[in-house]
């Protein structure tokens, strides 16, 4: 079974060895293989377990490149060089990370590896999420350092199934708390049969669970999950994210992350980053901000236009950013100030910055790889700190995030800085991604609409 052993990411997450015994003696029957798709989604196979001990864990397995070429719906889109019709829609190999081996107790008998991607020659795909943020931990490993993060990612919990939210054309759902609950142990209470069965899962897929507490809109909530390795903690994100879903459909209930689900506060997924060298020590500060940290921040700063795309990657995205939301208008900094981008919280080991740009549709991999990238470059060109924004950011002479997808997608694209920083390859990729959301919504005759077109117009 199971044992603890130097190099498990946590006490509960499964060594090769303990994953071939439980196989062994039949406490295991399904292995999930997937990968994160450009979405931030888990894709992959369910395959028997006996199988997956004989023939899969010492090669991997392999599947459609055109998962890394598709939209939401998964439709095969043009403009994507990696996977087409006249490339004949080949294989990518899905090469197992056997760090990320963990049981899934809410899916009993289950267990899941998650993947790197590359191609039948192995070498590695670069527009896959995981290898972005790889190779950006490599440029701060060089540098010797190693990058710690969090994801605070926000949801909203509907007393609605996902297939009676379906058939009604998500309208009238029922929040699960009917009113503002931020912080309400009473309201909380509503929802703590699901929240406590995600908490309890998650430990036991071998995340470090902190708390559950009530957000601002109706039926909100938020896990959060101790600080890791910042792959890590992608890693978990996404395993996190679709279970939870899993556990809310079982119950009848619904959960959604998207950004801006109606007018009121939107889903935010708030990250948290810092540096440490070699021996552990922070090199943010200790007391006091040290230059590498001014320089970093100076470099998330001056890279979040460009590079917004990646923090807000959808049309609903942008529809969170607005005056008075804790959701950020204007790219600035300052301490533990809610209204702006980027917030500096702690000292010592917990010195950090919050980037407050990203929803809850974010794709962790792409967002850490691009403050990285960013914060990297505000270091190695020794960029100066713009000064502290002090009160409220919303009315501040500052830069603005980009209010469109249209104007983000443009940004990223026009920069020879993301080029530069993630290569042409990842650059006209992501590009491409906007340009199909883009295109599918222009093509959108929405509710509203028809609301307000279809007797007065």
């Amino acid at each position: 079974m199971r044992e603890s052993k130097l190099g498990l990411r946590t006490d509960r997450h499964l060594s090769v060895a303990g994953l071939q015994s439980m196989i062994d003696n039949g406490d295991l029957d399904t292995v999930i293989v997937c990968f994160t798709d450009m979405q931030g989604r888990l894709q992959g196979k369910r395959m028997h377990a006996a199988y997956f001990r004989d023939h899969v864990l010492a090669h991997g397995s392999e599947g459609c490149n055109y998962l890394l070429a598709v939209d939401v719906d998964m439709n095969t889109v043009d403009g994507y060089a990696v996977s087409s019709w006249e490339r004949g829609y080949g294989d990518m190999i899905f090469s197992l990370d056997t760090d990320t081996l963990r049981l899934l107790p809410h899916q009993p008998g289950a267990a899941m590896v998650q993947c790197d991607l590359t191609w039948l020659d192995g070498s590695p795909v670069a527009q896959s999420p995981r290898t972005i943020l790889k190779n950006q931990l490599e440029q701060v490993a060089e540098r010797g350092y190693t990058a710690l993060a969090g994801t605070e990612l926000e949801f909203m919990i509907f007393d609605t199934s996902y297939a009676d939210a379906w058939q009604s054309g998500f309208h009238d759902l029922r929040p699960a708390v009917p009113y503002n609950g931020d912080y309400s142990i009473l309201a909380g209470s509503k929802v703590e049969p699901l929240l406590r069965e995600i908490r309890n899962a998650m430990y036991g897929a071998g995340m470090n669970v902190e708390s559950a507490k009530g957000e601002c809109n109706l039926g909100q909530q938020e896990i959060g999950f101790l600080y890791a390795d910042a792959l890590t903690t992608a890693d978990n994100h996404v395993v996190y994210k679709n279970a939870a879903k899993e556990i809310a459909a079982r119950r009848g209930q619904s959960i959604t992350f998207m950004a801006k689900y109606d007018e009121r506060e939107g889903n935010s997924c708030h990250i948290h980053l810092s540096l440490r060298d070699r021996d552990g020590k922070p090199v943010f500060g200790n007391g006091q901000r040290t230059e590498l940290y001014d320089r970093f921040i100076a470099g998330v700063l001056a890279t979040m236009p460009d590079f917004t795309l990646l923090y807000a990657p959808n049309v609903n995205s942008y529809k969170r950013f607005a005056d008075g939301s804790f959701a950020p208008t204007k790219i600035g900094w300052g301490y533990d100030n809610r209204t702006c981008a980027v917030r500096l919280v702690g000292d010592g080991l917990s010195a950090r910055l919050e980037n407050r740009v990203p929803g809850g549709d974010v794709n962790p991999y792409l967002a850490l790889a691009a403050m990285l990238a960013g914060g990297l470059y505000g270091v190695d060109h020794e960029l100066e700190l713009p000064a502290e924004t002090t009160g409220n950011a919303y009315d501040a002479d500052l830069p603005t995030v980009p209010q469109t997808l249209a104007r983000a997608r443009d940004a990223f694209t026009r920069s020879a800085l993301t080029r530069k920083l993630l290569g042409d390859p990842v650059v006209d990729h992501y590009t491409n991604m906007a340009d199909v959301e883009l295109a599918a919504f222009n093509a959108t005759v929405t509710d509203w609409e028809r609301r307000r077109s279809f007797e007065r117009m």
